[in-house]
């Protein structure tokens, strides 16, 4: 083959009247290096525009029209009468729009908004939630640790990234560890006391648990305490459940556990950690949290910043350590929480305050906190917005925006970019809706789609 390549170079060569050289008439007539006295300018390089332009900057939107266009889609009587708005601008900060911004409002489950916020500004986005086994107090005994990561998976989980940890990892590295010292039975005990106060928020409707809203709040739970894959319904006992599979994976892997009287007890300090498995980490907890609406999710996250800052693992505690972080930032005026997730009706967030933190989370002054906007649902594709806008195909995929419902409760917040490339938050709050599923809903995806015209 490259016999007749070669032939067919040549003959196309003297066909088109050039001589090929030898290598060693190469050689021969090879120019001998001339001298410059400087070297040439340089060329200079031109580049080509952008593919997309950047986006953000562009003019503001006109108040008056944006004002006109809201202010009568607010009083749909769909939200009831009990209505907040605000619309910010995230460059300057300045408020664009606003109708009882300032006011507090119920704002259901956007209050994982604050929470995210402060989750990333305190742990940071890297940080990780460990279960750990501990040996002690003899070399037979051995503790399950809670760490209050409640994605602990005792499942696989396909297509899910990144993975969650495993409890069947933890059980085969606890065994390998067991084994490697010559024990196969051991005493198995487990320690959830990082979390402390009660497992239900005080402010808590009765049925969230039984509904299956939410599981009780431990700091050693698996698969967020549901019964089953694909099943609402939570165990009475998250902690005892995640023991009790962590016992019975123990025996898979070679490692029998002994009867034991007291089953739930309070590590040693200095005990020996003999295997641990780490969680996602928090950045992409927050994602999950925000797409998904995850109440076990955010609490656990709201009680981590609650030991970050020193405070009590409890409802109370995280409230209160949610709030001095955005203090920090100077994002609490407006903020009042009883709990993480925002199942409690008593929470009051006002309208501007939560544009707000979604403006200082889509700021590029605040890296750490973009985790909140690339975990939020976008419209008509993701999460609880992915049945959304669907009669606005205008607006799919321009909006991103966190949802809030609960009884006579509905809230939108997001981000969004204007027509005219601007780069805005809105905050649009109802608490006191008249009855008629998806009817406020509605309302409020086409405030958002008036913002995105804007």
């Amino acid at each position: 083959m490259a016999l007749v390549t070669l032939v067919l170079l040549q003959l196309f060569v003297v066909a088109a009247g050039a001589h090929l050289l030898t290598s060693d008439e190469l050689t021969e007539k090879a120019p001998e290096p001339v001298a410059s006295a400087e070297p040439p300018p340089p060329v200079p390089v031109i580049t080509a525009g952008p593919v997309l332009a950047a986006r953000g900057n562009g003019p503001l939107p006109a108040k008056g029209t944006l004002a006109a266009k809201l202010t009568e889609a607010l009083g749909d009587p769909a939200l009831g009468d009990s209505v907040g708005a605000a619309v910010v601008d995230v460059e300057t900060g300045a408020l664009l729009f606003g109708s009882g911004a300032e006011t507090g409002v119920t704002p259901a489950s956007t209050t994982k908004i604050a929470t995210s916020v402060a989750a990333l500004a305190s742990l940071g986005p890297d940080a990780t939630i460990s279960t750990r086994v501990v040996r002690g107090p003899t070399s037979k005994s051995i503790t399950l640790v809670g760490g209050g990561d409640p994605t602990l998976s005792a499942r696989k989980a396909p297509g899910v990234y990144p993975q969650p940890a495993s409890l069947a990892v933890l059980a085969m590295r606890t065994a390998r560890a067991l084994k490697a010292t010559g024990i196969t039975m051991v005493n198995v005990t487990y320690d959830d006391s990082l979390y402390t106060g009660p497992r239900t928020a005080p402010t808590w409707k009765p049925g969230y648990v039984p509904e299956g809203s939410v599981a009780p709040v431990t700091a050693l739970a698996i698969d967020e305490g549901k019964v089953a894959p694909g099943s609402h319904q939570r165990v009475s006992d998250p902690s005892r459940t995640a023991y009790a599979t962590f016992v019975s994976l123990l025996t898979k892997y070679g490692v029998k556990a002994a009867k034991v009287t007291k089953a739930r007890v309070r590590a040693p300090k200095e005990a020996q950690e003999i295997a641990r498995v780490d969680s996602a980490p928090v950045y992409a907890l927050v994602e999950r949290a925000l797409t998904l609406s995850d109440n076990d999710l955010t609490e656990a996250l709201a009680r981590q910043v609650a030991l970050k800052e020193g405070r009590p693992a409890s409802f109370e505690g995280a409230a209160q350590a949610v709030l001095g972080v955005l203090g920090r930032l100077k994002l609490a005026q407006g903020v009042r929480v009883f709990d993480g997730c925002g199942l409690s009706p008593r929470n009051r967030i006002a309208p501007a305050a939560l544009a707000r933190l979604v403006a200082a989370a889509t700021s590029p002054a605040n890296p750490h906190l973009h985790s909140v906007i690339s975990g939020m649902p976008v419209a008509g594709f993701t999460g609880t917005l992915g049945h959304r806008f669907v009669k606005d195909d205008a607006v799919h995929g321009l909006i991103r925006a966190k949802t809030g419902t609960l009884d006579g409760v509905n809230a939108l917040a997001g981000t969004t970019v204007t027509r005219g490339g601007r780069l805005v938050t809105f905050a649009f709050m109802a608490d006191k809706v008249p009855p008629g599923w998806g009817k406020a809903e509605a309302a409020l995806d086409r405030l958002a789609a008036i913002v995105a015209a804007g």
